[in-house]
């Protein structure tokens, strides 16, 4: 019974050890999930866009709708800050309306006007509804699927990260596995836990923020 006791508290101080040192060996390394999906969608200046176009930048996706009125305005204050901080010139943005109906190229451009967008590689995209849902799936990023419903307008707050070469990256959180999607909303405390418009902690911003840099 004792051999058996201490075989157990052996086998768990091997395995916190190897998880320990697991989460030190990839505290700074970046964890690629998977190639960026492929798309092809016009953005506000009647360009076509694809990832072969973002190739050599390193950009942040998102989905979102000009009308949106709750997390979407937090999701574009939280990216404007991103912008402002790394202030790269092969940093962008590629934004995907999920809304392309109103969201036409004339839209965006005069959305992005009014957020006062100047980087030339923050594109504000749209396209056929149907192509960009299956591509929200395949970036395994909440969209809703009607659009003809108030579902259809749902979508989440998750961003994916996307290196030079094309990869959807992401770091490893505290339990040593990858996050893969980064949140852009805001919270109410500090650890990220409760949901907040009005709220003024956005950890996985600051993530973002480190893990961006650590790519350019």
């Amino acid at each position: 019974m004792k051999k058996q006791l201490l075989t157990g508290i052996v086998l768990t101080v091997l395995i916190a050890g190897a998880v320990f040192a697991y989460r030190q060996l990839n505290k700074d390394k970046l964890f690629t999930v998977m190639q960026v999906p492929e798309f092809e969608f016009t953005d506000q200046n009647n360009q076509t866009v694809t990832p072969a176009d973002m190739l050599g930048k390193v950009y942040v996706v998102e989905f979102f709708f000009t009308n949106c009125p709750t997390i979407c305005p937090v999701m574009k204050q939280n990216l404007q800050e991103i912008e402002k901080e790394i202030n790269h010139p092969d940093f962008g943005v590629i934004s995907i309306t999920i809304d392309p109906k109103r969201d036409t190229p004339e839209v965006l451009k005069a959305y992005a006007a009014k957020l006062g967008i100047q980087n030339p590689d923050w594109h504000f995209l749209t396209g056929d509804r149907e192509t960009i849902y299956r591509l929200s799936q395949k970036f395994n990023i909440y969209v809703g699927k009607d659009e003809n419903s108030a579902e259809g307008l749902d979508h989440s707050g998750k961003l994916a990260l996307v290196d030079r070469e094309g990869n959807i990256r992401s770091r490893f959180g505290k339990n040593g596995l990858p996050v893969l999607y980064y949140s852009g909303l805001n919270y109410s405390d500090s650890n990220g836990k409760n949901e907040s418009l009005g709220g003024t902690y956005h950890p996985q911003i600051e993530w973002l923020k480190e893990d961006i840099r650590k790519l350019l």
